[in-house]
């Protein structure tokens, strides 16, 4: 297992993270998965045989159950992971049981703890955007609680790009907690991230964890054109994060990663996790599983490196089309372009 530095921070990471989402199955969550503490137990010890340090969950996931289940999966084993937890979903009845303002937060935090059966949290990441509660107010938030020693990194999920260099200046400015990390979504499926927030990670040395790496499962091979969605599945059950906007692209990109596997002895879902554990700022990867079998094969991609052919042929059939002003940019620009600029346009300049 490879581990990588969190942003800026002196944080190392497994290149790989045990995401907790199918822990629970309460409500809408049953349609991810339905792991109890015994199953969550047995995650967690391949996991961490396989390397990994980080597990991430969130208190909205299972109305709470998927942290009180981790909280007991890892007891008497707390001294050997790192958890990330997120707060700013709706958690209980009336108006500011939800979103971002210190009420919430430090309420939100201290509820998290006692699920966790923890006395801190090691990434506190803020869930959702909030746009009623000033920045200063949730940043200052933040701080208190890592002075309190309650967390001691935190990081925003969901974000635009504005967002999270607006929430980067106050706290420059303030000279409050800085987010070392964004989790976002980022997939072979949807390559949206690459636009502005990867540029920014880059530019401003905040790591990125990258949810639903297979696109709920989009990419694990079981879906191809023409065959029915597998009974059971995800997709049939009316799960649809993330959306599929083009049904040609995902097949044209799902039959390449088919393709690829094929030759290298390996499943399609490996081949997207390497494809993606190789790209400019990502810091880890954000990986689930219904079952234990699917968990081996996911953390079985921490040992696949694509070669330049392979990750040429999946950046090609994956590409989405350069938004303004990035066409723009790369047309009449291209002469001062940052390293941070390159992440994005460096592949269509060099073409």
């Amino acid at each position: 297992m490879e581990y990588r530095q969190l942003g800026n921070s002196g944080l190392r990471v497994s290149t790989l993270t045990l995401g907790t989402m199918t822990f629970g199955g309460r409500g809408v969550f049953a349609k991810v998965g339905q792991a109890n503490v015994d199953e969550a137990a047995r995650q967690i010890d391949r996991a961490l045989d396989a390397g990994v340090n980080l597990i991430d969950t969130a208190d909205s996931y299972s109305g709470g159950l998927s942290e009180e289940i981790l909280g007991q999966a890892v007891k008497g084993r707390r001294d050997r992971v790192l958890i990330a937890t997120k707060a700013r979903m709706p958690t209980g009845p009336g108006v500011n049981g939800a979103g971002l303002s210190r009420h919430h937060l430090i309420e939100a935090c201290e509820s998290s703890l006692r699920r966790l059966g923890t006395d801190h949290i090691d990434l506190y990441q803020m869930h959702a955007w909030d746009g009623l509660t000033p920045l200063d107010e949730t940043l200052s938030a933040l701080d208190h609680l890592l002075r309190a020693g309650k967390i001691r990194y935190v990081g925003c999920s969901n974000y635009s790009g504005w967002h999270l260099m607006k929430a980067l200046g106050v706290s420059d400015r303030a000279g409050t907690a800085r987010f070392v990390s964004q989790q976002i979504h980022y997939s072979l499926h949807t390559r949206d991230a690459e636009s502005e927030l990867l540029p920014i990670s880059v530019d401003q040395g905040v790591g990125v964890l990258a949810w639903s790496p297979l696109a709920g499962g989009l990419l694990s091979g079981k879906y191809r054109r023409g065959l029915e969605a597998p009974a059971g599945s995800r997709r049939l059950q009316g799960w649809d994060e993330p959306p599929v906007r083009d049904e040609d692209r995902l097949y044209a990109v799902v039959e390449a990663l088919t393709d690829i596997a094929r030759e290298r002895g390996a499943t399609p879902a490996q081949a997207a996790l390497a494809w993606l554990r190789s790209r400019p700022a990502v810091t880890t990867l954000v990986i689930g599983a219904r079952t234990e079998e699917q968990l081996a094969e996911n953390l079985a991609a921490a040992d696949l490196v694509l070669d330049p052919a392979e990750q040429a042929r999946l950046d090609e059939v994956s590409a989405p089309p350069l938004l303004y002003p990035y066409w723009h940019q790369a047309k009449i620009a291209s002469d001062r372009l940052s390293p941070a600029d390159l992440t994005l346009l460096g592949p269509h300049i060099r073409r």
